[in-house]
């Protein structure tokens, strides 16, 4: 499916199959001599299919393709490294460039589940999610013309000037394209409006939440007329939906710190008391993904707790337990 949005602008909607997100919005900006493809969709058959029919139909050359990855994960890097050609370049933040081509990035999600683990994750359901690692689903290697952009560079596409900006909360370095002239924001998943962000650990942000609603903040403070988003709808309201995601944060805050105030407890154990906007009736029917990232964004609620002084960690026999300050 294809939306022309403004002269020049469409939104080629990527099915992601079995996901509860539905679909990736990949963003196709006409130059004069370029073209500028913002994030792909999952290294999947399905996603491959429908934006390459998508561009066919929009007449667009990928030999005059360049792309702009907002962020790591694979609903938005996916299909890159099997689209780009010679002679694209490939517009990635520096920091996630480097996680991404690190030799060691499956043993990063060892580590990664090790600390799951630790925090009350069931060993064996780890191991499993070990076995299929999201790197399965990146591709191939990224291709070699990667063009690093940094907080305030310049990225001229046809009639559209944007500015790239670093909003680290998401991932470590999740970046939006903003055009000031035109009050258009690509916000990527740092801002979305039917669901809300997953704010999770990350090795590179010692305190994930916190980074995320100081961005939130910093994205607040601009002059935007549409929000362009990485998943489901687009909106015109950035400042009342920054006003309810903080809102949430802090609600989700307010339902991890009880939980610890009734006992110490592993994030493991706290998540069943946060309030998930998810369909399942009861904890135990969560399938195993989807308490990963449960567990993951209650670990980010708790150690921003932990550094408001509200909680404390404390190691025993190597499980991490939360307790009151």
């Amino acid at each position: 499916m294809i939306d022309e949005i403004l002269p020049g602008l469409y939104c080629i909607k990527v099915p992601l199959p079995k996901n509860p997100l539905k679909h990736t919005n990949s963003y196709l900006i006409k130059g004069e001599d370029r073209f500028l493809l913002i994030d792909t969709g999952m290294n999947l058959k399905e996603c491959l299919l429908a934006l390459e029919s998508g561009l066919q139909k929009l007449d667009v050359d990928l030999n005059k393709t360049d792309f702009f990855v907002t962020h790591i994960h694979h609903d938005h890097l996916g299909l890159v490294s099997t689209m780009a050609t010679e002679t694209s370049k490939v517009y990635f933040n520096p920091i996630e460039a480097a996680i991404l081509t690190s030799v060691s990035y499956r043993q990063r999600w060892t580590a990664m589940m090790e600390f799951y683990i630790a925090n009350g994750f069931p060993e064996e359901a780890g191991k499993q999610w070990i076995a299929h690692p999201p790197i399965s689903l990146f591709g191939p290697k990224l291709a070699s013309s990667l063009v690093m952009i940094y907080d305030g560079d310049k990225l001229e596409v046809g009639d559209y000037k944007f500015v790239c900006i670093h909003v680290p909360g998401h991932s470590p370095c999740h970046t939006c394209l903003y055009d000031k002239d035109k009050g258009l924001l690509f916000s990527g998943d740092h801002v979305l409006f039917d669901i809300t962000p997953n704010i999770t650990c990350w090795p590179e942000l010692g305190n994930a939440l916190f980074d995320y609603l100081k961005s939130l903040n910093k994205i607040d403070k601009l002059a935007v007329n549409l929000v362009l988003p990485g998943h489901r709808s687009s909106r015109n309201i950035l400042h009342k939906r920054v006003e309810e995601l903080l809102e949430h944060h802090k609600t989700r805050l307010d339902e991890a710190f009880a939980a610890v105030a009734d006992g110490d407890k592993t994030a493991y154990e706290v998540a069943p008391h946060i309030k998930w906007d998810l369909s399942y009736k009861t904890w135990e029917q969560f399938p195993i993904a989807q308490k990963y990232f449960a567990v993951g964004e209650t670990i980010a609620h708790l150690e921003y707790l932990v550094g408001e002084n509200k909680l404390k960690t404390e190691k025993t026999g190597g499980t991490i337990r939360y307790v009151l300050a």
